[in-house]
């Protein structure tokens, strides 16, 4: 019995070879973060090309969020899906690049556990709460085009706000097991990440401890909300479809799918940068790190890039409202 409990605690406990104060040392130490193994002596180069992303990301998704709220004419459930996709997109940026261009610029690479975790936490969150944004625009899609006499009285300003909270509330749940279990870890291998910002599949590898749990949780929480977030998806724009080709007129089945274009845009870019990352995580293994660095960074920022962009060029309201907020007062008249 003694045997067994102290197997169960086992988490707890330093390793043989170890002392108490050098296992202590060596699970509060801090992490080091990792910028471009090789080609440190480029790190002022690279950051070049990420700050503009990242400055295009922040005015992008400001822009979109500020439109939305100023113009009355997007004061609808798509457009508020909009928004907190947008919102999103910003919540990822701000949380992961300063920690990348302090890496970069400063070299600065230690962070402490709880900002690491939290940071964790966040990413991770956001990136399932994208996946449900995606969804609920998928819905509003539905009803607006299979439904459209209902779709006023069925996605009401407080139903959005309810959808908005339940995605919002699925990420957050979801994601806290794993991040909870992180604090419960002893960190007696090399503290050293292998990105500039922390991830949960990057800081079990560092952990001395049995990871099981954090190994196969996040392959459910894939493919019972990412998976089936896109499966639903799937289904709903099967049933448009059918509801389009049942239009007679030509140029009303083309203006219809014309609502949707915006969204399918939106969806590949974010499902295929899943993809792909995913791809490189389990079948490259023998690829060089830079490639699954540079691809981390994609999938990051990629989507918050394209996002606004796809809605400013093909969203005939967006465009409206942007040459609105940006005109003069003399052209107004």
């Amino acid at each position: 019995m003694v045997e067994r409990n102290w197997k169960s605690l086992e988490f707890l406990t330093p390793p043989k070879f170890m002392g108490p104060a050098v296992w202590l040392n060596a699970t509060t130490s801090p992490f080091l973060l990792t910028g471009f193994p090789g080609m440190e002596k480029t790190h002022h180069w690279i950051s070049i090309p990420l700050l503009g992303v990242y400055i295009c990301i922040l005015l992008g998704n400001g822009t979109l969020l500020f439109l939305i709220r100023k113009d009355h004419n997007l004061h609808e459930p798509m457009y508020y899906f909009l928004a907190i996709l947008a919102a999103t997109d910003l919540g990822v940026t701000l949380i992961t690049m300063p920690t990348v261009l302090g890496v970069l610029w400063l070299n600065h690479r230690e962070i402490g556990h709880g900002a690491c975790f939290s940071q964790a936490y966040f990413i991770h969150t956001l990136s399932i709460v994208e996946s449900g944004v995606l969804l609920a625009m998928a819905y509003d899609r539905f009803i607006a085009i299979c439904n459209p006499l209902r779709y006023t009285s069925i996605l009401t300003n407080m139903r959005v706000m309810k959808i908005g909270m339940g995605v919002l509330t699925r990420a957050s749940l979801s994601i806290m097991p794993l991040i909870i279990r992180l604090h419960w870890f002893p960190y007696c291998q090399s503290h050293v990440l292998s990105h500039a910002f922390c991830l949960h599949q990057d800081i079990i590898k560092l952990a001395c401890a049995d990871i099981t749990f954090n190994r196969l949780y996040p392959v459910v929480v894939v493919f019972v909300m990412v998976l089936l977030d896109f499966l639903i998806i799937f289904f709903s724009y099967i049933l448009i479809l059918k509801t389009v080709m049942g239009i007679a007129s030509r140029e009303e089945r083309a203006k219809t799918l014309n609502t949707c274009v915006s969204h399918i845009c939106c969806l590949l870019v974010f499902y295929v940068t899943v993809i792909g990352l995913t791809f490189i995580h389990r079948f490259g293994k023998h690829a060089p790190h830079v490639v699954h660095i540079t691809m981390s960074y994609v999938y990051f920022l990629f989507p918050p890039f394209m996002n606004p962009v796809i809605y400013s060029i093909k969203t005939k309201q967006i465009q409206s409202g942007i040459l609105r907020l940006f005109s003069l007062p003399h052209t107004r008249a």
